[in-house]
């Protein structure tokens, strides 16, 4: 049984003591033997994800003519394989997929045709989130609202109205169901939270939106407009969702440690700041290995198919906090940090706190 102080102290007692023996300079030593790319391997992923995504696609257009459930069965297994790719694209983002920057950008504009995320984009707005996370003082306060939280004072402070839209636009149903898709298909058609400077980002978004209408107008010429729209629409809703989903699990869960600046270290961010989400075998191949997210978040560049070796490696990493498949599901209702109690909490705790008689 889970020890009860686990979900209240910032760091477990455990967790501190192997952070504090292991420090940033031999955990770095550890991840730059993990550093380096296997083109050979990287090939095989890119051929195993898109022969079968490509071959699953195709026989949905087929089964349309069968009806439109058959379509829709196999939906679900293009939506897990197109998660993938999105995995992919995330490595080439990091440079870590291949060992050139020129591959690993020409692979990851491949991939925004099957994810509809712009590459550039995305990237920087990315690294952002890789510079920020879990540090209380630089908070990323644009779009994000997945890996980012709000204080439980700052929720306190909040007028009524404010607090009554702050439940409702992070409620799960518009959060976790509704939204996705509408990131992935309506706001990556937009240099949204980019500024005006960002003007390769800005052209990334552009050039994407031109190649996903050659591309998809294409398709449409062949095979019409609705049979297509009808399988991006199937395809798209459901991976975004699960796509999202995966994102918010890894970076926002109970047990989570978030820091002021002044105390903020990579080691315990990676570490005690994002998730060792375990996933059956299955899903951890849909995912590339992303649920080893704090080795990720210590090492970036180390691409997914050496993550769980990087993992096994060293036994700093065996103190990240596990999170279960299970667990997981509740895991995006911990909204808020609680700085005197250092854990995070859900609205419905921050509203019991705030209605709780002063003892001072």
């Amino acid at each position: 049984m889970r020890e009860t102080t686990s979900t209240t102290l910032p760091v477990g007692a455990a967790q501190e003591a192997t952070l504090a023996a292991f420090g940033l300079r031999e955990l770095r030593a550890v991840t730059q033997r993990f550093q380096t790319a296997v083109p050979r391997t990287a090939a095989w992923q890119i051929v195993g994800t898109f022969l079968p995504l490509l071959a699953v696609l195709a026989a949905m257009q087929a089964g349309l003519a069968l009806g439109w459930w058959w379509a829709l069965v196999l939906a679900l297994p293009a939506a897990g394989l197109t998660v993938r790719v999105f995995a992919l694209q995330h490595d080439c983002g990091h440079g870590s997929l291949f060992r050139t920057p020129r591959t690993n950008d020409l692979v990851g504009r491949i991939c925004s045709l099957f994810t509809f995320t712009p590459y550039g984009h995305w990237r920087r707005q990315h690294a952002g989130h890789h510079a920020v996370w879990n540090d209380l003082d630089r908070r990323d306060r644009g779009t994000d609202i997945y890996s980012t939280c709000e204080t439980v004072a700052e929720y306190r402070a909040m007028g009524r109205q404010q607090r009554r839209l702050y439940r409702i636009l992070r409620h799960p149903l518009l959060m976790l169901l509704l939204f996705p898709p509408l990131v992935f298909l309506v706001l990556y058609r937009l240099p949204y939270d980019a500024p005006l400077g960002w003007g390769r980002e800005h052209r990334s978004v552009h050039l994407t939106n031109l190649s996903l209408a050659v591309f998809y107008g294409g398709l449409s010429a062949m095979l019409g407009g609705w049979p297509v729209a009808a399988g991006v629409i199937a395809v798209m809703v459901p991976a975004s969702i699960a796509g999202v989903w995966l994102f918010s699990v890894q970076h926002r869960f109970e047990g989570v440690h978030w820091a002021r600046h002044a105390a903020w270290d990579r080691v315990a961010a990676s570490l005690a700041g994002s998730s060792y989400l375990r996933l059956p075998a299955v899903l951890r191949w849909l995912t590339a290995s992303l649920g080893f997210h704090h080795v990720h978040h210590l090492a970036p560049r180390i691409p997914n198919y050496l993550l769980e070796a990087c993992h096994d490696a060293h036994p700093a990493f065996a103190t990240a906090r596990v999170v279960t498949l299970r667990e997981a599901f509740s895991a995006p209702d911990h909204l808020l940090w609680d700085e005197e109690a250092g854990r995070m909490v859900t609205l419905t705790e921050a509203d019991r706190i705030a209605s709780a008689p002063s003892t001072g």
